[in-house]
């Protein structure tokens, strides 16, 4: 399948996907406000600048979009039917970048936890996945 849109128009539309602030992390980052849980954000001291770290707790989280980082078994992971040779190394090099960051966090005496877009779409979803980083964190006290 041939690409629709021209070299440029592709460039301006691949520039306008965000890595940080993204909805997902938004979401998140208000429910766990919400639940009293206060952390910093992209922390570039740490491996992989995780999207959340609670210091006190030495925890990393990380948001990540299904399709870039290959959530296993999710419907939004496709691969591109152009250009795929590319796509496929690209995500290659997400998938690996992503476990060497996290080796690297755990080498440190940090806990790490991945939330994926696709558990963030509904407002209870978004609920039950702060809660359970709130447990997690209170485990770790």
């Amino acid at each position: 399948m041939v690409d629709t849109l021209s070299p440029e128009e592709r460039s301006k539309r691949m520039s306008l996907i965000r890595s940080s602030d993204t909805t997902p992390e938004l979401a998140i980052r208000r429910a766990l406000h919400a639940l009293g849980l206060r952390y910093r954000l992209n922390d570039k001291k740490l491996p992989g600048k995780p999207d959340l770290v609670f210091p006190r707790y030495k925890h990393a989280l990380f948001v990540h979009g299904c399709f870039w980082h290959r959530h296993a078994g999710c419907k939004v992971a496709t691969t591109p039917k152009s250009n795929t040779d590319f796509w496929l190394q690209k995500f290659q090099r997400n998938v690996d970048r992503d476990a060497r960051v996290q080796a690297e966090l755990r080498e440190l005496g940090w806990t790490v936890q991945v939330v994926w877009e696709c558990e963030l779409k509904t407002p209870e979803q978004i609920q039950k996945v702060a809660i359970s980083v709130h447990d997690v964190l209170k485990g770790i006290e």
